[in-house]
């Protein structure tokens, strides 16, 4: 294993936090897809505030996403953030690219952050129980930014 820039975690705990970290990774960049496939193609009553909440939390899971890349080179693996990546091991649901209509876009989001949170949530569980407290403390970070844009998107909601 490459180089590690953390003390107090061997090498089994920090592979264990990397590749959950890994996993998550995935998941949030295919769940960042999504959330831009939704945001181009939304139509329908309230699109512009949908639209431009829609890039707001792209910026949130980007951000996520970073957090746990960067844990993962610090704890001396590598990120595997890539495209082929994501696509090869997210276990979201594929997003529904012909969709246009709003409250199908706010639905198919909702569904979709509630299983990447649910992933996120297992992944704090699960470095917590290796010993790396610290990887824990970013997958709570990104959780709660999760939760909250999926109340964002999940209150546009019609009744």
């Amino acid at each position: 294993m490459p180089e590690a820039f953390v003390a107090g975690l061997d090498g089994q705990t920090r592979k264990k936090a990397i590749d959950i970290l890994n996993d998550n990774l995935a998941e949030v960049i295919a769940l960042t897809l999504a959330v831009k496939q939704a945001h181009w193609n939304l139509k329908g009553a309230g699109f512009i505030g949908v639209h431009e909440l829609l890039d707001d939390v792209a910026d949130r899971l980007r951000d996520g996403a970073d957090l746990m890349a960067e844990r993962a080179v610090i704890l001396g693996g590598v990120a595997r953030g890539t495209l082929e990546v994501a696509a090869e091991t997210a276990k979201m649901e594929a997003y529904p690219v012909e969709e246009e209509d709003i409250n199908a876009h706010i639905m198919a989001l909702k569904d979709r952050f509630l299983t990447v949170g649910e992933s996120v949530r297992k992944g704090m569980d699960a470095a917590g129980e290796a010993g790396d407290e610290d990887t824990a403390d970013i997958l709570t970070e990104v959780s709660r930014a999760i939760d909250k844009d999926a109340w964002f998107i999940g209150a546009n909601a019609s009744k």
